[in-house]
C-alpha cells in the first residue's frame, strides 16, 4: 500500500506540472465552445433572414433549442476525450521504462502492479474532471446561444423538458460507461510495447481502425465496447438523443443494444487491466 501512494504522489506531481494532463482538461471543452462560436456566426444571418421573410418554421423552432446543442457539444467534446486519453493512458507507462522512471520507482520499492494502478487512478480522476468541466461548459454555453425549453409545436408540447432531461442523463451516462475500459486499454498497449511512440501509434491506429470498421462489423459490433462511445463515426446512444431532444419521431430505441452498452465493456475492462498487471510483472525495465 506504501508502495501505491509513492507511485500516486508521482502521478500527482507529474499531472501538476506537464502540458498533456492540462491538455486533457481543457481541450474538450475549448473545442466546444468553438463549435458553439463557430455554429452562432452561422446561424445568425440565417435566422435574422427568415425571420423578416415569414414566421418561423417547427424546423426552425426545433434548431433554436439549446438542448440539441448541447447534446451535440458533449458529443465532440467526448469524441475528443477519449481519443486525448487512449494516447496518454498508452503514453503512460512507456514513455517511464523509455527514461528509466519506473526502474527508479521500483527501487523505490513500488511493485510494478502498484505502478500500474496509480496510473489508471490517475488518468480516471484526469477524465472525471474534464467530463464534468465538459457538462458545466456546454450547458453553460448552449444556454447563452440558445433557449432551453420544451418542443411545442402549434401549441401542442411534443416533448417535455423532463423527457429531454431524462434522455440527455441517459445518454451521456451509456456514453462514459466506456471511457474505463478505453483507459485500460490504452494502459496495456503502453506495456506491450516498446517505445512510448509505438504505444501512442498503435493505441490511436487501433481505435480508429475499430471507429472505421465498425459499420462493417454487423451486430458483432455491439459486443466491442467502442462501439458505445461517441466517436467520430458515431453509433453511440447519445448521437440518438441528439435526434430525440429535436423532437424526431423516427429514432428507435433498442432495448437489447442498450443492454450491451451496460455490461460489453465491463469484462474488457478487466481483461485489459489483468493483461497490463500481467505482462507489466514480465516486461524487462
Amino acid at each position: 500500500m506504501n508502495g501505491f501512494r509513492i507511485a500516486l504522489r508521482c502521478e500527482t506531481f507529474i499531472a501538476l506540472h506537464t502540458f498533456s494532463s492540462k491538455l486533457i482538461l481543457l481541450a474538450p471543452s475549448l473545442v466546444v465552445v468553438l463549435q458553439f462560436l463557430l455554429l452562432r456566426l452561422t446561424e445568425a444571418s440565417r435566422s435574422a433572414r427568415d425571420r423578416l421573410l415569414s414566421n418561423p418554421s417547427f424546423d426552425e423552432i426545433v434548431a433554436n433549442n439549446a438542448y440539441g446543442y448541447y447534446v451535440d457539444g458533449l458529443s465532440t467534446g467526448l469524441t475528443m476525450l477519449g481519443l486525448l486519453l487512449v494516447a496518454q493512458a498508452a503514453y503512460s507507462f512507456s514513455f517511464d521504462r523509455d527514461i528509466q522512471t519506473a526502474r527508479h520507482l521500483l527501487i523505490r520499492r513500488v511493485s510494478r502492479p502498484s505502478l500500474i494502478m496509480a496510473k489508471l487512478l490517475h488518468l480516471h480522476i484526469l477524465g472525471a474532471l474534464s467530463c464534468l468541466f465538459l457538462i458545466v461548459i456546454a450547458y453553460l454555453m448552449s444556454g447563452l446561444f440558445w433557449e432551453f425549453g420544451a418542443i411545442v409545436e402549434d401549441g401542442f408540447e411534443l416533448i417535455s423538458e423532463e423527457e429531454i432531461r431524462s434522455e440527455i442523463t441517459t445518454g451521456l451516462r451509456l456514453a462514459l460507461i466506456p471511457l474505463p475500459t478505453a483507459i485500460a486499454f490504452g494502459v496495456f498497449i503502453s506495456v506491450c510495447a516498446q517505445s512510448a511512440t509505438q504505444a501512442v501509434t498503435t493505441a490511436l491506429g487501433i481505435t480508429l481502425a475499430i471507429d472505421i470498421f465498425k459499420t462493417t462489423l454487423g451486430d458483432f459490433a455491439y459486443y466491442v465496447y467502442a462501439s458505445f462511445q461517441p466517436s467520430l463515426i458515431d453509433q453511440s446512444y447519445l448521437q440518438d438523443v441528439s435526434r430525440l431532444v429535436r423532437g424526431y419521431s423516427d429514432v428507435l430505441i433498442d432495448e437489447r443494444v442498450m443492454l450491451l452498452n451496460n455490461w460489453v465493456p465491463l469484462p474488457a475492462l478487466l481483461i485489459f487491466i489483468g493483461g497490463a498487471l500481467w505482462l507489466a510483472r514480465k516486461k524487462k525495465m
